[in-house]
């Protein structure tokens, strides 16, 4: 090819540049996100009446209820403390998510 062209039967520099970041960055995400998953992700509401683990793959691992939360006349209020804390767990786990994501892509000024 001419002056301006790139190499003949190659990528450009520049380009191969920017696919072997790629490539670490994917193995990176990778590696963050099986150890997101394997990582315990603690809630609790209610003033720990009711505290939920939950693993990065949003499994739930245990529930804990207080004995005095459980009140047969106020099942509507347990049922919010375990939502609570379900959406609590959850919302750890995409925080924790975004931010890897940050460390991984924040060199790129934008460009994702």
């Amino acid at each position: 090819m001419g002056k301006h062209g790139g190499y003949p039967g190659g990528m450009p520099g520049n380009m191969a540049n920017l696919m072997k970041q790629a490539q670490r960055m994917q193995a990176e995400m990778q590696e963050k996100q099986a150890a997101l998953e394997e990582k315990e992700f603690t809630a609790s509401t209610g003033g720990g009446a009711v505290t939920l683990v939950m693993t990065g793959k949003r499994v739930v691992k245990s529930l804990t209820l207080a004995p005095e939360v459980v009140d047969p006349d106020d099942v509507e209020m347990l049922q919010d403390l375990i939502v609570a804390a379900f959406n609590e767990a959850h919302q750890q786990i995409e925080a924790e998510n975004a931010a890897n994501l940050s460390k991984i892509t924040g060199g790129l000024g934008g460009m994702f």
